[in-house]
């Protein structure tokens, strides 16, 4: 029979997966308390960074539909659980890992989706959300300022034209 204690924890750690849009798995051997600090920083606000226990963290993990990241729970294990822009805490992860390699990043999970470490660092390697809406809407833009001066250019060409035509009538219609 399960302890009170560890099964609360094991459903704080349930709902912390289920209310995350990512979870990141890494291993933080050798790493020390004010280094841990450092990169609880360094990974947003929208980011929480858990030292946890393998086995409880498999259990909440399971218990929340994720089962993908079962072979990853090996060796000490933290989670950094994200609720906003996981760009933003995959860009923070890997700079500190850069800078401290003592930090593994073994895998996660994004928004169900497992994920390996590469395709976390390639998810660090993307714009923020913020900078990618407003590139998709400078494109938007600038295909309707295109469209505006396409539609605008016909009446005149049309203009242009007619003026010609009456031009040329008057110059045959007078040299005759």
């Amino acid at each position: 029979m399960a302890r009170p204690d560890k099964a609360a924890a094991v459903a704080e750690l349930a709902e912390q997966f289920r209310s995350s849009n990512a979870a990141v798995l890494t291993e933080y051997r050798g790493l020390t308390v004010a280094q841990l600090k450092t990169l609880r920083r360094s990974l947003g606000e929208n980011a929480q960074y858990a030292v946890v226990k393998n086995t409880l963290t498999k259990i909440a993990a399971n218990e929340a539909g994720i089962s993908t990241l079962d072979d990853l729970f090996n060796g000490p294990t933290a989670v950094a659980f994200v609720t906003g822009d996981p760009v933003e805490s995959a860009k923070g992860l890997r700079d500190f890992a850069k800078d401290n390699p003592n930090l593994v990043i073994k895998g996660g999970v994004l928004d169900g989706k497992a994920l390996s470490a590469d395709e976390i660092k390639k998810l660090a390697d993307l714009e923020s959300r913020e900078v990618l809406l407003a590139k998709l809407a400078g494109a938007m833009k600038g295909k309707q300022s295109q469209a505006a001066a396409l539609f605008q250019a016909l009446p005149s060409k049309l203009v242009r034209t007619v003026d010609a035509l009456r031009a040329k009538q008057a110059e045959q219609g007078g040299a005759e």
